[in-house]
């Protein structure tokens, strides 16, 4: 006679992942490439008036020179200034951006930044509220 044993399944613990660790560095793109910190700059809500300078991290990721050929911002209250050497591989920069306070109201605006790397094309955003005059 055969005796019906349940089968039960036991949790293995292991030492090892079973899924290959995550480097904390990023991958290097073949040719220039662009990576930011962030793309989006929230200032809140700021008073009229205060300091609208906000700044943008990138790191040319790739492997060769990253050259940013030209910075757009959506409107003429917004004013970039940007690097115009190149950045060699591994390097870092930033695009410095300037929204006028004097404007009371809604912030939402963009900063289009074209480059020979990998995305050609980036779009920044800049958003928050100016509060009225006191």
């Amino acid at each position: 006679m055969m005796l019906a044993l349940p089968l039960v399944c036991a949790g293995v613990v292991s030492a090892a992942p079973s899924v290959a660790p995550q480097s904390n560095t990023e991958q290097k793109v073949e040719g220039p490439g662009i990576k930011f910190e962030k793309t989006v700059h929230d200032y809140g809500t700021i008073a009229y008036g205060a300091n609208g300078d906000c700044e943008f991290v990138f790191t040319n990721n790739g492997t060769e020179p990253l050259l940013l050929s030209d910075v757009r911002s959506s409107c003429g209250c917004t004013v970039p200034s940007w690097p115009r050497e190149p950045i060699m591989p591994g390097k870092s920069n930033s695009i410095k951006v300037h929204y006028d306070t004097h404007r009371v109201g809604g912030i939402n605006k963009s900063i289009t930044v074209s480059t020979n790397g990998n995305p050609e094309r980036v779009v920044l955003s800049i958003r928050g509220q100016v509060s009225p005059k006191q």
